[in-house]
Order: C-alpha cells, then sequence, then structure tokens
C-alpha cells in the first residue's frame, strides 16, 4: 500500500480530531478521487476567516445538527476545499494553514512555495 503524503512528500499528519474534519471524517484532509471537492489543505481558522468564508458562501462556524456539525470555531483546524483556499488566497483572505497535515493533492492547485508562505508548522 502507497504511504499517503503531505505536500511535502513526508507521511499526512492528523488535522483535526476535534472537531472532527475531513472528507472522510477521519481527522485526516486525505483527498483520493471520490473527493472532487478536493477537501485538502488543513486550517488554521480566524475568526476573520471564518467570516470572509460565510460571506463568499461557505458558512464553516454555524452547526448542523442533521448532518451532525457542530460547526469550526477561532482557533480550531479544519480540512478546507482546495478550490475555496484558491479563492481566498485571490482574495487577499487565505488562511494560515498546517502544511504537514495538507495532503499532496493540493498541489494540483497551489504551488508548494505559496503554501510554504502560508505555513505555520515550518
Amino acid at each position: 500500500m502507497n504511504e499517503i503524503k503531505n505536500v511535502l512528500g513526508e507521511p499526512l499528519e492528523p488535522c483535526s480530531m476535534k472537531p472532527l474534519t475531513g472528507f472522510y471524517r477521519d481527522g485526516s484532509c486525505l483527498s483520493l478521487e471520490d473527493n472532487q471537492g478536493i477537501r485538502a489543505v488543513c486550517i488554521y481558522a480566524t475568526e476573520e476567516f471564518l467570516i470572509y468564508s460565510k460571506s463568499v458562501g461557505n458558512d464553516l462556524s454555524t452547526p448542523m445538527p442533521q448532518w451532525n456539525f457542530v460547526g469550526v470555531k477561532a482557533g480550531e483546524s479544519w480540512c478546507l476545499s482546495g478550490p475555496r483556499f484558491v479563492q481566498a488566497l485571490a482574495d487577499g483572505k487565505a488562511p494560515r494553514i498546517f502544511i504537514h497535515a495538507t495532503h499532496e493533492r493540493m498541489l494540483e492547485l497551489v504551488d508548494l512555495d505559496i503554501l510554504k508562505e502560508y505555513a505555520i508548522d515550518l
């Protein structure tokens, strides 16, 4: 079996178990072909980013009990969709990331040097 890698080519680290994140709800930003939204980047959520995200139609902070989603709070980590990260970059609102917990599929969307600029764990 192939080892799951982060954007640095190292083993992918967990992003968040509380709240439980990831497309597969396994705490990691693993992004395989069935994850078409490429939820691959592990972000550090700030109040500013959560407000921005909600304003562009991606409400991460409002709990949705019907989906067993408690909502993301400032200071928590979350696997964000790659295209949403690219949108935030273009808008000058990209959040800081945990690069060791960001899946290698993000390299399909964003250059490694840019990801390194936003990394808080390098």
